[in-house]
């Protein structure tokens, strides 16, 4: 009985470490995500992204296949200029066995204000890699009927 205790207690302890060494790694992935968009290094940021990575920005045509994204960027990254957004309040979720993650954080940006960053990200043997981005402007309650009634008028004036 002594040893089937241990035994869970080792397991619970070992089980613990993943899912700490996979929060950090996870944590590392979308920090070295905003800090190569701030530099503009378009190998390191484009590289953390998978394959098959989709990004949605803020405006509703923006749903970029990671090669569009990067056609997108390039011009912008060759001239020196990314992006820089700073994370606060993240939070990141795993399935069950540890290989998809999941987050949404706040972020600040110096022309938008505050931001809202979501995303998923999948395990490739030791490394995280972004599958899905999602940057939008979170509205206040209190401004989204105004906000809606501007999109809309925008909409009808454009279609």
């Amino acid at each position: 009985m002594k040893y089937l205790l241990l035994g869970l207690v080792m397991l619970a302890v070992a089980t613990t470490a993943v899912a700490n060494n996979d929060r950090d790694a996870v944590n590392q992935t979308l920090n070295a995500l905003h800090h190569n968009a701030s530099i503009a290094d378009f190998e390191q940021y484009f590289g953390l992204y998978h394959d098959s990575a989709i990004f949605i920005g803020t405006d509703a045509s923006e749903v970029w296949t990671k090669e569009a994204f990067k056609a997108y960027a390039k011009p912008h990254f060759d001239k020196g200029r990314g992006w820089t957004y700073h994370p606060r309040d993240r939070h990141i979720y795993f399935s069950p066995n540890h290989d998809v993650a999941w987050f949404d954080e706040l972020l600040d940006n110096e022309s938008l204000g505050e931001t809202r960053g979501t995303g998923v990200l999948i395990k490739e043997g030791a490394k995280w890699k972004v599958t899905q981005y999602h940057l939008t402007i979170p509205i206040p309650n209190a401004l989204a009927d105004s906000v809606a009634n501007q999109i809309k008028t925008m909409q009808y004036r454009v279609g």
